[in-house]
């Protein structure tokens, strides 16, 4: 099932997303559930936004992929790296990116997101599924200059818009740890890579998450992305696709 959040005339709202059309839910599906009220939009004449803003936070995870570690120099950390993003750092599919003023270069980075279904504190990797609501996709956008002068990342990956999330968020895939993930520039392929390349899966992601934080319905965890990253400048196009999941774009000005 794919839960999109979009506008028609007013204020967000939800809906499922089957076929050409959208199917309005009668309220938040992470407390009232998935309840329809049988209005229906063609998805052509909604606006999507953002699948969910996150309640308390995004936290993501570094280094996660041997190969994207390697292109930027670093060595792969004996446990999961782990940083937040504030809830002001997520955009929508489509929605522009107006890139920091501080930085003259930011990065993209395609990356598979779990969508948290309920509040959970020190989940087993075993138990992970039971937590998760779905999955979206995301662009870990970051200010690779301030990363590098910065001693912690809260600028550089955490700046207004650094977050993009979408199309929506799909409540069903098969195997999170095998969906290849392609990430275009203006077109031209730049990350062609799989979930599969990753050194922890996601359910052990999940967990460790949980273990430093509590975890809150609606929260979003980025697992990493593979190699292949690169900057972005005002007038690109970005456009992330993961299997089973769609495509999210991104366009960014100055």
């Amino acid at each position: 099932m794919r839960i999109a959040r979009f506008v028609v005339d007013g204020d967000p709202m939800y809906g499922v997303v089957e076929g050409e059309n959208v199917h309005v839910l009668a309220g938040d599906p992470f407390f009232q559930g998935v309840k329809t009220t049988g209005a229906v939009h063609p998805l052509d004449d909604v606006r999507l936004v953002a699948p969910i803003i996150p309640r308390s936070k995004v936290v993501g995870f570094g280094r996660t992929y041997r190969e994207h570690a390697k292109e930027l120099g670093n060595e792969v950390p004996a446990e999961p790296l782990m940083f937040l993003k504030p809830n002001t750092s997520v955009v929508g599919h489509g929605e522009p990116v107006t890139l920091p003023s501080f930085s003259q270069e930011v990065s993209f980075e395609g990356e598979l997101a779990v969508v948290i279904g309920r509040i959970c504190k020190d989940v087993p990797a075993e138990k992970a599924k039971d937590v998760i609501f779905g999955y979206t996709i995301a662009n870990d956008l970051t200010a690779r200059d301030a990363q590098r002068s910065d001693p912690q990342w809260a600028r550089a990956k955490g700046f207004d818009g650094s977050c993009p999330l979408g199309p929506w968020i799909e409540t069903e895939l098969d195997d999170p740890d095998d969906i290849a993930i392609v990430t275009r520039l203006n077109g031209e392929v730049r990350q062609d890579g799989s979930t599969n390349e990753m050194i922890w899966p996601v359910a052990e992601l999940v967990a460790r998450a949980s273990e430093a934080f509590t975890l809150l319905p609606g929260d979003v965890i980025m697992t990493g992305t593979p190699a292949g990253v690169g900057l972005v400048e005002a007038g690109d196009v970005v456009e992330i696709e993961l299997e089973g999941l769609g495509a999210l774009r991104s366009v960014f000005r100055r």
